[in-house]
């Protein structure tokens, strides 16, 4: 279990620890390097020895400009108050939009026999389903399911994927295995998701057989916004299974079973009465002291629930129970969830929740520094809504783990340890499986252990999966005794209380300060007498520690009541009038002592601070382009690895302390463990192997750092709970804030104090519940001094307040100090505050124009002034100064002068009806000027406004605090009206500059109050100043304005960080003189457009062409870069494969190699026959290209991730990629450098590629506006929903911008003067006639959109007012569909430039539902300098697969470009091409039959691949492409619903016509016929035992089928009565089916159902099953075993059935393809469960369709070429057909002796009765007769 996956990307490379020695050693290295200069003062030194802690020493500031900045960056004084906070509320927990998507491709390896697998999708309540595959161990699906969730993230999180393999049966199903991840842990993986990765399916009930099979599966997790990274999809029959588990980074592929245990001992302090209805009803009957709930918890683990007993009638209740788990480790989750529950009547409500990151409780490392997770005994501190004690619970879901609690509601003593099972013996005490409790029937039962998957809030987990959780007795830990417990104290002193909401300002209010139900006199402990009774009437083992209140110890949790004044000035808010008596409160409590935790945290949390702002300024001057940006980030690191290594000495002395845990003595060794990686990694940052970061590359990774830092810093074995101060009126909770304990915790050591700790911090308070709370909902601003700690550090508590006090009112204690009441300070000061508020930029629009009014009120002390209104802007500047005479501030002048009370500034957008709007706020230090020192003015800043937690813009101000006295005040200057200006030397200094501004055009103008915008006109404005454009005659028929440059001048300040934002404004004239506001942007950044003066080439003397010739005579260099003498050499090959330039002599060797215009041609025409291949009559077409690029891809890939890719270098050319004709697609990459010997490759030919991009080109090369920008004109209200500019969008416009200083002398050469320096290289912005081709290739992973989880998609295309509906080539029930459609239309630009593709699902009934779609302007790309028009391919051809596409050819094209760039005309000799300085060099003649034919295209090519080599004006074209884009649809905004390859070329019509487009449409599947003839079966299994003989056989059949095509399976006839598994068959199966060589795949098209209309496609492996079934008369056949065998690589036939063994199976050493082979014939073995059952002896022949019709064949022995009957032995027949037979072979055989025996014994018994019979009367006779 990674304790650092919470980071996305994979930081930690160790695999279970396997490499972590030599991280270390590389740690250590990169560390004396990083912190040479720093180590000899720092090692020597104990953390405990330094005296200022924080005041880390730094190398000298030696050569680096950027060091002396950095010393006093990181100097930290021991403050009085807290460090300043600009974003004063952070923004709820919303429930959030989120989707899963899965693919299932196949599984592998399934245990069973003859199993009829489906897989089954369940997360949380959903649950979908694959179809069915028949008869089969290894089923491919290829199906993709999307799960659509709206959640809170931590909910959501926490949500589990199961993937079930079921076994389908008519009656009933049964679970083959299942695989279980949470979401939390998939969306951790670096892009969020796993693909193309193997899940392992266990068994839970059945731990000791291990996996059951595996799946194969891509899971990806999306939220709204997040990009993925897409990855090709491959499918490789050799996949190694071991090699890719869908397990994260580290993880071990076996993983073994293990048991958690969480105990559950007791818990303290609950709440003592629920909120349901009933228990209100209650209490008017009883005590008040009474405990009215019955408290029980729920474990929740990986799906999975136990639940405790219930308790009655407590607020402390005592468990004692274990809830055993038992689960994989590491799990594939990430939390463990506790939930304390009240069992109710009507319903079971939440008291608190609270989850366990298991990360933080283990460590993955190998040997003694790892650890399994472990926790406590420990308190868990839970929090939710606040004791109100109201009818209703309105913040229930607080209480449900959603949000920050507001109240303490009690602690809970738990115990976590996990133990892994080594083999699958079951222990007896756990044995015995406990009764489930159903959640509603605990009310009469006893307090036996019981277990139960219930109680509300459980989340999604489905109770009847409880699977194995066992609720468990336990004996209960040694408790920490009273006496043992520490004593520690709360103290707070209020210094300022003002902002108090109106609405609160009429009663009296007073601030309670509690640590746990310490001090809470509302609703925690009763009085202290009250509470005697209660613990008298408990037993002795169930008293209350926590609530009990020592008498001994007095208490003044609150702060006296008093009736807070209206503040002076805006009087909108309240204060309370503290002045010089600042009163205080203190809080006596005990509790175990465990600090030491905490101060761990603390140092952890210094360390991560430091880093956290040094990078945080890095950022800053990054921005503004600082070239110190980088020597900073270098110091930062090199400061933080110092910083790291003393918390590393530290944590070398182990862990000290009473009653430490297992995870107290660990949790150290983790952190210096982690920290040494971190370091490790600094290393790599600063001295990277390869190239050298760029500054953005290091804040990258320094901000991967950080988070991985932060993770360490929270300390999961809870102590001190958390300090919550609260505003009381009335006896009511009105408003709160919460400060964890460590933050205000004492130690002598000041890296181990909290960063709080004694210091006045500024808290906002907040309502508790925050149901509707919209806008400002701060209901005070409290300045509070806080100090927490043990009673032995008393005598520290007071050290850092603000000198000049008096304590007050001291409660004398016994043998203690005295904590005084209230603090005087006699000493106060008067000064007058001056608010500059300038201006500000990218305010939040309010009103629906897009737009607001704004103002902003400026608060200080007690009071609040405000700004003039703006109207209608974004960017107001108020050039005002608001002034506040006679402040006072009480306390020592030096510590007012170093940290002054805060300012805090909103702002507020004006409505002419309704209260002001609330866009943001943020909070400002005040510069204060004393009286008697010379004053100097104060500096403009920018401070961020944040409206909850996102940015609402910058306001520029400047804050002073100026002493009043004997000297006179600075100037003010003259009021126009009420207003002050800011002062002259305030204001930034100004400079003239020039801004041009090129109008272009509009874009997608929407219609504005229901009319469609006509007459458009745009106004620029910028600090006062402004132009306007052209009014636009009809919008309809001409978007562009006529007039296409403008400029003016304005003032702006020098100091570019100051420079004001320029608006856009957007009106459209309308009919009697009115305008309308269309829209508006406001550029906040104006460096972007500094103009910047070309690069000019230095003139060049022009040499005779012999000179430039000359150098290319010279002996030839091996690579392709620029020589010296700028002579480079260029290879005219079909890949990237280097080789020099010929002598110019016709070499005939070459004819195969190089490429010609006739002999192109003809080689495709004469490949298409020869290609030597597993098919002959395959054509090399588009589609040749397109998957050759694809394996291109996939090499390359495989070459990246493999640790030894040079083995790729000296592969082969690759064999077998394509089955379309093509045996070797890919030259390799590089080839030996051998390349002077000039080869020819016979029978090969290679194919072209083209560039596929896994996204849009626009992300590739930006969005092709380097010839002009487009801005986003919005109206309407934001909100805080991200998506909201979405539906605020109105339309774009497309400018150009460039701003430069006039000429004041020595600043601007004077070039061009009369010319705008915009206007260069743009082109005339008249209509232009284009011709268009869209090409759509396929599209991917399509969001469902029928009910079945299907999609029956097609394509609509709209370009302006044309509208291509493609409705009737909709594919049915295909969500990765295959379009291969091409669309042409001609269109002119501007009117029609912006390309709609969107992708519809057709419905027989109702309208076509919106599927996705992608937006394209076709005009950016046009006139782009990447020239996106048509893609360059990488090789020139005339005719076949890859013809030229272009209008013109690349000679034209690069003599075109070169006139654009204002370059010399390219000179085309013999041989070379010659640009300016540049020669490049490479073939030029080509032989063809006989014919010597010189061409400048290949080498022209060539070069304008190379064209951003060009200094100054190149730039990278754009190659032949496919892009994939991304399907958005607006009701799911920022959320993936698929993606579309596809390209677009656009031509000119001024230029010849193109010529036809390429032929992308789709691939027919070849007919393909597959003969087997069954000649033999051996050694099969004998299933039957005869009864009477008690011989045993078989009655052998086989059964044969292509997998997807099972409605044709065919059988044998029956082998009757095999006694030695021998079978004779002589039977031919005839498989039709359809199939595409390039993909591998059979193309299978068949009817889902009887209800579908279409036909379904589906893409299969091509497999064959064959099966060996015993023959049942009377009951179901008997399955002995089977063999799949693929038809691209099956073992090769042995040639006898003794040597048909198990292993061909398994080691295959020679694997044939049918499709090359045609015709194979031997013996392959059947297995059934691993066993050997059987060896059958068959024959293939693969025939086309068309040779099945030439030379037919029938099935079974039929005709035509009937088989010959098999001569079977006399005993084949059935017992049923031949009962004759039947005798003659089972009796007479076998029983012949016996059966003559008889029969003479019979014939003679019967002489023998006759003769007795006959003889009395014969004698008789005889003796008559005589």
């Amino acid at each position: 279990m990674d304790k650092d996956k919470d980071i996305p990307e994979s930081q930690s490379k160790k695999v279970f620890g396997l490499k972590v020695k030599k991280k270390k050693k590389k740690a250590d290295k990169a560390l004396v390097f990083a912190n040479r200069g720093a180590l000899d003062d720092s090692e020597n030194k104990s953390a405990v020895e330094e005296p200022s802690g924080a005041e880390i020493k730094i190398p000298e500031p030696s050569s680096e400009p950027v060091l002396a900045a950095y010393t006093s960056f990181r100097k930290v004084t021991n403050k009085k108050r807290s460090k300043l906070v600009t974003k004063i509320l952070e923004s709820e927990s919303k429930p959030q939009t989120f989707q899963i998507s899965i693919t299932i491709t196949e599984a592998r390896q399934l245990v069973g026999e003859n199993i009829d697998p489906s897989v089954v999708i369940e997360i949380g309540d959903e649950k979908k389903q694959t179809s069915v595959k028949e008869g089969t161990n290894a089923p491919f699906y290829n199906e993709y399911f999307v799960f659509d969730f709206f959640a809170h993230q931590e909910i959501f999180f926490d949500k589990v994927i199961k993937l079930s393999v079921m076994h389908s049966k008519i009656m009933k199903s049964f679970c083959v295995g299942l695989f279980k991840i949470d979401v939390g842990t998939v969306y951790n993986q670096p892009g969020h998701q796993f693909t193309n990765k193997w899940a392992a399916l266990i068994d839970p009930a059945d731990v000791n057989t291990g996996v059951k099979g595996h799946l194969k599966c891509d899971i990806c997790v999306t939220g709204k916004g997040d990009v993925l990274p897409r990855s090709q999809k491959f499918s490789d029959a050799e996949e190694q299974i071991e090699k890719n588990p869908l397990l994260p980074k580290g993880f071990p592929s076996m993983r073994p079973w293990a048991r958690y245990y969480v105990k559950v001992y007791r818990a303290e302090g609950l709440p003592r009465m629920n909120s349901s209805i009933m228990a209100n009803v209650t209490k008017a009957f009883v005590s008040d002291n009474t405990a009215l709930i019955d408290p029980y918890v729920v474990v929740s683990f990986f799906g999975q629930m136990g639940r405790t007993s219930t308790q009655k009638s407590t607020a402390d209740p005592v468990w004692n129970e274990q809830v055993v788990f038992k689960e994989m480790f590491p799990p594939l989750c990430q939390r463990l969830k506790i939930q304390v529950l009240d069992e109710g009547s009507m319903n079971d409500v939440a008291i608190g929740t609270h989850y366990i990151d298991l990360r933080r409780i283990s460590n993955d490392q190998d040997g003694d520094n790892g650890f399994l997770p472990t926790f406590g005994p420990a308190w868990v501190n839970i929090y939710g809504s606040a004791r109100n004690s109201t009818l209703v619970d309105d913040s229930q879901e607080m209480n449900e783990g959603i949000g920050e609690g507001v109240s303490f509601r009690g602690r809970i003593y738990i115990q976590l340890t996990v133990e892994i099972l080594s083999g699958g013996a079951e222990t007896k005490s756990l044995s015995l499986k406990l009764p489930f409790k159903d959640s509603k029937g605990g009310k009469a039962a006893t307090k036996d252990t019981k277990a139960a998957a219930g109680g509300a809030g459980g989340g999604d987990e489905d109770k009847s999966k409880a699977m194995g959780a066992m609720v468990l007795p336990v004996d209960p830990p040694e408790i920490i005794s009273e006496e043992d417990k520490e004593n520690f104290l709360l103290f707070g002193a209020v210094f300022e209380a003002s902002m108090i909401d109106r609405r609160i300002g009429d009663k009296h209010i007073c601030f309670e300060f509690t640590i746990g139900n310490f001090g809470n006199s509302i609703d925690g402990a009763a009085l202290p007498t009250t509470k005697k009774k209660v613990d008298l009437n408990q037993e002795p083992a169930m008293t209350t520690p926590l609530l009990e209140v020592q008498p001994s110890k007095h208490c003044k949790s609150t702060t006296p009541a008093e009736k807070p004044l209206i503040g002076d000035g805006f009087r909108n808010y309240f204060y309370l009038p503290i002045s010089n008596k600042k009163p205080c409160a203190h809080v006596w409590s005990s509790w175990e002592d465990w600090a030491y935790r905490l101060h761990h945290s603390n140092m952890l949390d210094r360390i991560a601070i430091m880093f956290e702002e040094g990078v945080a300024k890095v950022a800053e001057l990054d921005k503004l382009v600082d070239p110190c940006a980088e020597p900073f980030m270098r110091a930062v690191l090199q400061d933080f690895c110092k910083d790291a290594r003393e918390f590393i000495s530290f944590a070398e002395k182990k862990a000290k302390g009473a009653n430490l845990t297992m995870l107290d003595r660990k949790r150290l060794m983790l952190c210096k463990q982690e920290l040494e990686s971190i370091i490790g990694v600094t290393g790599t940052i600063t001295e990277p192997k390869r190239k050298p970061l760029t500054v953005k590359e290091m804040l990258r990774e320094a901000e991967k750092l950080a988070r991985r830092i932060r993770f360490l810093v929270e300390e999961p074995q809870h102590t001190l709970p958390d300090i919550f101060v609260w505003m009381l009126s009335n006896n009511k909770r009105i408003a709160y804030a919460r400060i964890p304990a460590r933050h205000l915790l004492y130690s002598d050591n000041l890296e181990e104090r909290g960063i709080d700790c004694g210091v006045i911090k500024t808290l906002f308070l907040k309502p508790p519940s925050k149901r509707g709370a919209i806008g400002w909902i701060v209901q005070a601003k409290l300045d509070v001094y806080l100090w927490l700690g043990n009673s032995r550090e008393m005598s520290h508590m007071l050290e850092n307040l603000p000198a000049g006090f008096e304590p007050h009112g001291l409660s004398s204690e016994e043998g203690r100090e005295s904590v005084p009441e209230s603090l005087f300070y006699k000493e106060h000061h008067k000064f007058q505050m001056r608010a500059h508020m300038y201006q500000a930029r990218g305010l939040i629009a309010a009103d629906n124009t897009g737009l607001s009014d704004p103002f902003a009120r400026v608060s200080f002390l007690s009071n609040t002034q405000c700004t003039a209104i703006i109207n209608q802007t974004l960017t107001p500047t108020w050039n005002q100064m608001l002034l506040v005479h006679k402040m006072s501030l009480y306390g020592d002048i030096s510590d007012i002068v170093k940290e002054p009370p805060l300012v805090v500034i909103e702002v507020y957008d004006e409505d002419a009806l309704g209260k002001p709007e609330y866009l943001g706020s943020t909070s400002a230090v005040p510069v204060v000027r004393l009286n008697n020192e010379p004053y100097t003015p104060p500096q403009l800043q920018y401070s961020p406004i944040f409206y909850g937690s996102i940015s609402g813009g910058d306001i520029l101000g400047a804050f002073e605090l100026i002493q009043t006295g004997e000297n006179p005040l600075p100037e003010i200057e003259k009021a126009e009206g009420q207003i002050y200006p800011v002062p002259s030397y305030i204001r930034p200094v100004l400079c003239k500059y020039t801004i041009e501004v090129l109008f272009w055009g509009l874009r997608e103008l929407k219609k504005v109050q229901l009319l469609p915008v006509d007459r458009p006109q745009v106004f620029i404005e910028c600090a006062g100043k402004g132009v306007n454009s052209s009014v636009i005659q009809s919008y309809k028929n001409n978007p562009n304005f006529t007039v296409l440059v403008d400029s003016f001048d304005v003032e702006l300040p020098e100091n570019e960080y100051l420079h004001p934002p320029l608006t856009i404004t957007v009106v459209d004239w309308r009919a009697f003189g009115r305008s309308t506001l269309v829209g508006s942007h406001v550029i906040n950044n104006l460096s972007l457009f500094k103009y910047k003066p070309p690069s000019l080439p230095p003139p060049r003397p022009h040499p005779p062409e012999s000179a430039i010739i000359e150098p290319a005579s010279l002996p030839r260099q091996k690579g392709t870069e620029a020589q010296t003498s700028e002579d480079i050499h260029i290879t005219i090959e079909q890949e990237e494969v280097s080789k020099p330039a010929t002598i110019p002599e016709p070499v005939p060797q070459d004819k195969k190699d190089k490429v010609s215009r006739k002999s192109k041609a003809r080689s495709t025409k004469r490949k298409k026959r020869t290609a030597a291949d597993e098919s002959a009559d395959n054509v090399i077409d588009w589609w040749s290209k397109y998957y050759t690029s694809i394996e291109k891809i996939q090499m390359l890939k495989q070459k990246d991730g493999n640790p030894l890719s040079n083995i790729y270098d000296a592969v082969p050319p690759l064999q077998n990629l394509l089955t379309d004709g093509i045996s070797n697609m890919a030259k390799t990459l590089k080839e030996k450098k051998t390349e002077n010997k000039l080869k020819s490759v016979p029978e090969n030919t290679r194919i072209a590629t083209l560039t596929i991009y896994d996204k849009e080109l626009e992300s590739e090369f930006g969005p092709f506006d380097d010839w002009v920008k487009t801005f986003k004109l919005l109206r309407g209200k934001a909100n805080e929903e991200e998506g909201s500019s979405v539906e605020r969008f109105v339309g774009n416009f497309k400018a150009g911008f460039c701003l430069y200083k006039l000429p004041g002398g020595d600043q601007e050469e004077g070039l061009d003067s009369g010319e705008y320096k915009i206007s260069q290289g743009i082109p005339p912005n008249s209509a232009v006639k284009v011709l268009i081709r869209v090409y759509i290739v396929a599209a991917s992973n399509l969001h469902p959109a029928d009910p079945d989880g299907k999609a029956d998609p097609y394509i609509v295309l709209k370009l302006g007012k044309t509208e291509i509906k493609d409705r009737d080539n909709y594919i049915p029930k295909q969500l990765n569909p295959v379009f291969g459609r091409s669309f042409e239309f001609q269109a002119t630009f501007p009117k029609e430039s912006l390309l709609k593709i969107l992708i519809y699902d057709f419905d027989v009934v109702g309208g076509d539902d919106l599927i996705g779609e992608t937006h394209i302007d076709l005009e950016n790309r046009f006139y782009s300098r990447h020239r996106a028009t048509c893609g360059l391919p990488n090789e020139y051809a005339i005719e076949g697969y890859n013809a030229w596409r272009d209008a013109i050819k690349p000679t034209e094209l690069l003599i075109k470009l070169c006139n654009e760039n204002k370059l010399d005309c390219p000179r085309f000799t013999h041989g070379r091409i010659t640009i300016g300085e540049k020669v490049y060099t490479g073939k030029t003649v080509f032989v063809d039959e006989d014919q010597v034919i010189e061409s400048h295209e290949h080498l022209a090519l060539k070069v304008l691949h190379r064209w951003e080599e060009m200094s100054g004006v190149g730039c990278k074209l754009v190659p032949e492409h496919i892009e994939t884009r991304t399907l958005y649809i607006k009701d799911k905004p920022g959320m993936d619903q698929g993606q579309l390859q596809m390209w677009v070329d656009i031509f000119p019509m001024d230029l010849p016509h193109p010529g036809p487009p390429v032929d992308i449409s789709p691939r027919k599947p070849k007919g393909y016929e597959l003969r087997i003839i069954i000649w033999n079966t051996e050694d099969v299994i004998l299933e039957d035992t005869n009864f009477i003989t008690g011989q045993q056989s078989s009655d052998i059949y086989i059964k044969g089928w292509m997998k997807g095509l099972e409605d044709d399976a065919q059988e044998t006839d029956v082998h009757y009565n095999s006694l030695t598994g021998e079978g004779n068959f002589n039977w031919r199966f005839v498989f039709p089916f359809n199939y595409l060589p390039a993909e591998k795949v059979v193309v299978v098209s068949k009817r889902e159902n009887i209800f579908s209309l279409d036909k379904t496609e589906q893409k299969l492996p091509a497999v064959l099953v064959l099966q060996v079934w015993d023959f049942e008369r009377l009951s179901s056949d008997d399955f002995l075993g089977s063999v799949e065998l693929d038809l691209h690589g099956f073992p090769r036939g042995a040639k006898t059935a003794k040597d048909c063994k198990m292993e061909m199976l398994i080691n295959p050493s020679d694997n044939i393809s049918i499709f090359q082979q045609k015709r194979a014939k031997g013996w392959w073995p059947l297995v059934k469960a691993d066993d050997l059952t059987g060896k059958v002896e068959a024959e293939f022949h693969l025939v086309t369709v068309e040779e099945a019709e030439k030379n037919p064949v029938g099935r079974a022995r039929k005709e035509p070429e009937p088989l010959e009957k098999p001569n079977r032995p006399d005993t084949t027949f059935s017992w049923f057909v031949n009962p004759f037979k039947c005798f003659f072979h089972l009796i007479w055989k076998n029983y012949k002796k016996y059966i003559i025996a008889a029969l003479v014994l019979l014939i003679l018994a019967l002489f023998l009765a006759l003769l007795f019979y006959t003889l009395p009367g014969a004698i008789s006779n005889r003796i008559v007769s005589g």
